[in-house]
């Protein structure tokens, strides 16, 4: 099984990039960090006589490295009870890769994946960020990816998730998982 990481947080060595690392010790992956990519917001065109514009970024390289992929993790901070705005704005622009004649078959290539989430934030994470979890839920289903599991931490300052030992251990079933 191929995996992709997609990490949304902007902080290198940020409590979710540590524990998502714990969850692919030891495994060989694709690595993608978003905010190393210019990623253009959408510009809505799906009503538009010409459709979707391509927008000269970076964007199309992510897709092309996550396709090949069985498996694909989306890493990211809870900022405001809910993905990073990076990993947003990267979701967003599905919208236009569905309609893109480059990927006629994105939605069958992407219902072929399972996807899990690891997300950290510091305000009572494991109730608020249960919407955001919702919210990954529902694009999956939309998109048809298999949504496999979750995994939220607690943690505020650097290094506060090694404080998180139920978040510890359950990255360590999932490790298992992923073996």
């Amino acid at each position: 099984m191929k995996i992709a990481v997609i990490y949304g947080g902007t902080r290198p060595n940020g409590n979710t990039e540590m524990l998502t690392e714990h969850v692919i010790q030891g495994m060989v992956t694709e690595k993608i960090y978003l905010r190393d990519y210019n990623i253009k917001p959408i510009i809505d065109m799906r009503h538009s006589k010409d459709g979707f514009q391509d927008r000269n970024d970076d964007y199309n390289s992510i897709i092309e490295r996550i396709l090949p992929n069985d498996i694909l993790v989306f890493s990211t901070p809870i900022y405001w009870y809910s993905m990073s705005g990076t990993m947003k704005n990267f979701i967003d622009r599905w919208s236009q890769t569905l309609r893109d004649p480059k990927y006629p078959d994105l939605k069958n290539e992407m219902a072929s994946k399972k996807a899990f989430v690891i997300a950290v934030g510091g305000d009572a994470p494991h109730i608020k960020g249960l919407p955001m979890i919702q919210q990954f839920k529902y694009i999956f289903d939309f998109i048809g990816i298999e949504f496999s599991g979750y995994i939220l931490g607690n943690a505020n300052k650097p290094e506060d998730i090694y404080q998180d030992t139920e978040a510890l251990f359950k990255a360590e079933q999932l490790r298992g998982k992923l073996k």
